[in-house]
C-alpha cells in the first residue's frame, strides 16, 4: 500500500461502532429493544464480506497508483461494485440502504483520491460526472 498516502476509514467501521453503541444501550437499559436494529441491519456476515471486498479494492488501486491507466482504475471500480452487488444479493438485496450506499460510494472515491487519482478527470474522460463512476455496474 505504499502508493496510497492515507486510507480513509472504511464504512464498516462506522457500522460496527453503531452496533456496539446500540448493544451498550440495550445492556444499560437506555435503549428500548424495539428501537434496536443495527445488528439486523449490519450482520457479521455482511460486515466481513464488505471488508473483504474493500480490502481487495484498496490493493487494486494501490497497484495501479496515481499513474494507473483509466482501464486499470475503472477495472478496480467495476470489480468492487460487482462484488458489492454479490454481497447485497447474498443478504436478500438489503445489505446496503441509502446511507450505506452513499458511504460506500464516498469510500471508493476517497481511496482513489488517497492514491493520487484525480477522480473528476478520470470520470470526465469517460463522459461521467465524478459521482457517477459506480453507476454502470451498481445494483445496490
Amino acid at each position: 500500500m505504499d502508493d496510497i498516502r492515507s486510507l480513509p476509514a472504511r464504512p464498516t467501521g462506522e457500522w460496527r461502532r453503531h452496533r456496539a453503541a446500540e448493544a451498550a444501550g440495550l445492556a444499560a437499559g437506555t435503549l428500548d429493544p424495539a428501537d434496536a436494529y443495527a445488528e439486523q441491519l449490519f450482520p457479521d456476515s455482511m460486515l466481513a464480506a464488505t471488508d473483504t471486498v474493500l480490502a481487495a479494492y484498496e490493493v487494486q488501486v494501490a497497484a495501479a497508483g496515481p499513474g494507473g491507466t483509466d482501464e486499470q482504475l475503472f477495472a478496480a471500480v467495476e470489480a468492487t461494485v460487482r462484488a458489492l452487488n454479490d454481497v447485497n444479493e447474498a443478504h436478500d438485496g438489503a445489505a446496503y440502504e441509502t446511507d450505506e450506499r452513499e458511504l460506500l460510494c464516498e469510500y471508493l472515491d476517497a481511496v482513489l483520491v488517497a492514491a493520487g487519482v484525480d477522480v473528476g478527470a478520470l470520470a470526465a474522460r469517460r463522459g461521467l460526472g465524478r459521482h457517477e463512476i459506480t453507476d454502470t455496474w451498481r445494483d445496490w
